[in-house]
């Protein structure tokens, strides 16, 4: 496969929360699958003001040296517009604060590599996003209009062509037909200019007067309302990646360790339990309660042997369920 031809650089979101933890586990990842990526690293880092009720930044020492061993560099950013009210807006705020016109792969912070990022072939002027998603938005209302109506006005109102986002093998108000993305990652050729058009359109989208979104809840589905939208305005969509490789066999979004000992491949598994182990990287990590008891003592192993992989459950509430049951529910 031929490996893409840029160097790039990859941004996580920090926080003095469980996500300090997850993107210290998220630097340890990269740094053992893919030892050989160029760019940077940059844990972005919101700051306090006035949209913030507490300090969200990384305030714990020993975070802050075992990060800077892995080689990443604290990005701090101001929060203009969301901060305490959307966490979520981090990720679209976070994006000003990059080198700007250098390409980059943004990442959720519940995020391991477990592959070789080099290998991934993106083309930063044809931007993509994850498409481990579910119909998660809209939903529509008893007198509201459909699928098709709610995502055609939002087209109408940034001026979008609707037409061209649609995959026409897919009935109409079958949420597969419009173009929807999970927000866990996505990547373009300039930070800068992918940041202000996020930012501009999921503003508009929360503030604005757009009638079909009566009744429609925003939070905390307004990056994911979005970015579709943005990423069809540069020309991107969703092909921009081969199927596999991202959410496959180079990454891994997580989202709860729970969840990940309950589905994800032994080889998943592998890479988390060898990237914890070295001393300066699991003493911090016992700070974080589901790491310290799912992985570092191995509990995780009796939510694994809870589920054949081969026949997980179709619903998700399903493992979380059985998980509960046996009192290894932990977030």
């Amino acid at each position: 496969m031929q490996a893409s031809p840029t160097k790039f650089n990859i941004v996580i979101i920090g926080q003095n929360n469980r996500l300090q933890y997850e993107a210290l586990l998220f630097a340890a990842s990269l740094r053992h699958s893919c030892p050989d990526f160029a760019g940077r690293l940059f844990v972005a880092m919101p700051q306090p003001g006035p949209l913030w009720q507490q300090d969200p930044s990384i305030r714990d020492e020993d975070v802050l040296k075992a990060l800077g061993q892995l080689d990443t560099e604290i990005l701090p950013f101001d929060n203009q517009v969301f901060g305490g009210s959307y966490p979520y807006g981090n990720k679209i705020e976070a994006l000003m604060a990059l080198p700007e016109g250098e390409p980059f792969v943004f990442f959720d912070s519940d995020t391991l590599i477990t592959g070789d990022l080099n290998s991934v072939p993106f083309d930063f002027d044809w931007p993509g996003a994850s498409l481990k998603v579910e119909g998660s938005w809209p939903k529509p209302t008893l007198y509201g209009p459909g699928l098709d109506g709610i995502w055609s006005a939002l087209y109408r109102h940034f001026d979008l062509d609707f037409d061209s986002a649609l995959d026409t093998s897919q009935p109409v108000d079958y949420w597969r037909r419009y173009l929807y993305f999970n927000a866990g990652y996505f990547f373009y050729s300039c930070p800068r200019n992918f940041g202000e058009r996020f930012l501009h359109y999921a503003r508009t989208i929360r503030d604005g007067d757009i009638p079909e979104l009566v009744g429609q809840n925003l939070n905390p589905w307004l990056d994911q309302v979005a970015l579709p939208l943005v990423i069809h305005s540069f020309g991107g969509g969703r092909d921009a990646l081969p199927v596999g490789l991202l959410d496959g066999s180079v990454s891994c979004h997580y989202r709860l360790f729970p969840l990940l000992y309950a589905r994800e491949s032994d080889h998943v598994i592998d890479v988390l339990e060898t990237v914890v182990a070295p001393n300066r990287v699991k003493k911090v990590l016992k700070g974080y309660d589901p790491i310290k008891k799912l992985v570092l003592q191995r509990k995780g192993h009796k939510i694994r042997d809870l589920f054949d992989r081969d026949s997980l459950p179709q619903r998700e509430q399903v493992i979380r369920k059985t998980i509960k049951s046996k009192g290894l529910w932990m977030r």
